[in-house]
């Protein structure tokens, strides 16, 4: 059974975004429109990610109230234009879930989680049948990032066979794009270049797919392993009294060898 309370303190909020956007409510919360806070969505979304990535519990519940907050915020305007309120929005989430799981609640039977997986995209084509969409990709979402949505396609075309035997092939698919990329560059013609160099970073979201790597947040995980090198080097700059701009090129290389090797020794907190 959910919690009582737990239940009583989300009417709360219902009710507090109610009054935001009530006639004596905050005028900036009553000028929102479902089109101008999109890209609050998004931040909150990857907020919610990185205190994830942080392992910090207080700032994670933090950042889901946020994200919770545009949820909330978007079924608010919704129930305004009579569209649908909040209720709607559990229920349809709601009837999904049950849908997609009749495992748990229709008495189906699996054996394994990748039968789980079958068994939902399954569904998931039924119900565009039944939406009449026939495009394959057409639920996967435009917002997405370009890495996670080029993995997403390809693992959805990897279900109909469009696909790599194994990861030795996708290998092979990068030395060809290199070899294409190489020569664009030699030849400098820019467009060329930038084509061939999507081509590469296509074949390397397949290639992470097939090692089991979200492409996404190994790029993730990659830059802040950067981010954690620069400010071990500036750090130790600062220390010496000096900057990053007039360090000589010798001690730049120095330091940042330094602190590959101390972070490598480091207990990581990606």
């Amino acid at each position: 059974m959910a919690d009582a309370a737990a239940l009583d303190r989300l009417a709360r909020l219902l009710d507090v975004m109610h009054r935001l956007r009530g006639p004596d409510g905050c005028p900036w919360d009553r000028e929102q429109t479902p089109h101008s806070l999109r890209a609050f969505v998004v931040e909150e979304a990857y907020e919610v990610v990185e205190a994830i990535e942080a392992g910090d519990p207080r700032a994670l519940c933090q950042e889901l109230g946020d994200l919770l907050l545009q949820v909330v915020f978007q079924a608010e305007i919704a129930s305004e234009r009579g569209d649908f309120d909040m209720g709607d929005v559990a229920e349809a989430i709601v009837e999904k879930l049950v849908r997609r799981h009749p495992h748990v609640f229709a008495g189906e039977r699996v054996y394994s989680a990748s039968e789980v997986v079958r068994n939902w995209q399954r569904i998931k084509a039924e119900e565009r049948a039944a939406r009449r969409q026939d495009g394959l990709l057409q639920d996967l979402p435009r917002a997405l990032p370009a890495l996670a949505r080029a993995q997403a396609i390809a693992t959805t075309l990897a279900q109909l066979g469009f696909d790599w035997v194994d990861a030795s092939g996708v290998l092979a698919k990068i030395d060809e794009e290199r070899s294409e990329l190489s020569a664009a560059l030699a030849r400098g013609d820019r467009q060329a270049v930038a084509h061939e160099l999507g081509d590469l970073l296509l074949a390397l979201t397949a290639l992470a797919r097939h090692l089991e790597v979200d492409a996404e947040l190994a790029l993730r995980d990659a830059t802040a392993r950067l981010l954690a090198r620069v400010r071990h080097v500036e750090a130790a700059v600062r220390a010496a009294g000096g900057t990053l701009h007039g360090l000589a090129a010798e001690d730049r290389d120095r330091l940042w060898a330094e602190a590959k090797h101390a972070l490598r020794a480091a207990p990581s907190k990606v």
